[in-house]
């Protein structure tokens, strides 16, 4: 059975992928879906880590490494959208000279590969230009998930998967931020 997901990102997504197909059930149990993603989790960070650095590897750019710091603060963050039950990006004097990901599904549903996989996707519509050039559709928005994942300067990581009433809540917050107008993106 399939569950509507929240994300407009995932709808996307989904609409790309063959008919009648289904992202499979995470079925994650529930102390790792509420723990922060860091080296306390080292199954789910590792795998977000991993995704993360597998887009940079085919995009020619440097790795990224996992900072515990960043993923306290997307804990903290993921928290607030449970809580709230809706997804909208943190206020940037927030987060000073941090970027940030987000998506947000059917609780319980969707893996954290599922949830970066979003992310990547957006790849399909990613052209190398100077930023905000760099979607094939003219909408930069439609690949910043993507060109914050593979953004050259950035050089750590740091995510929080937090469950809410009904949806689950992935934050991912990086270091330095990437999508800076002007910017070349490979």
């Amino acid at each position: 059975m399939f569950r509507k997901p929240y994300s407009a990102m995932l709808m996307a997504v989904l609409a790309a992928a063959p008919l009648g197909a289904a992202p499979a059930p995470s079925r994650l149990p529930p102390v790792l879906v509420s723990r922060t993603l860091f080296a306390g989790s080292p199954p789910i960070a590792a795998d977000v880590l991993a995704l993360h650095n597998a887009e940079r590897r085919a995009a020619d750019v440097p790795d990224l490494v996992w900072d515990d710091k960043l993923a306290q603060e997307a804990q903290t963050y993921a928290h607030e959208l449970a809580r709230l039950g809706q997804m909208r990006h943190s206020a940037a004097p927030t987060r000073p000279g941090q970027g940030e990901n987000l998506w947000m599904g059917t609780r319980d549903y969707f893996s954290p590969a599922n949830m970066v996989g979003a992310w990547a996707s957006e790849r399909t519509m990613f052209r190398p230009a100077r930023f905000p050039d760099v979607s094939t559709t003219g909408n930069w928005a439609h690949v910043g998930h993507y060109t914050q994942m593979i953004w050259p300067g950035t050089q750590r990581v740091g995510c929080s998967l937090s469950r809410g009433a009904q949806a689950d809540f992935l934050v991912c917050r990086y270091f330095p931020a990437g999508n800076v107008m002007g910017s070349p993106v490979p």
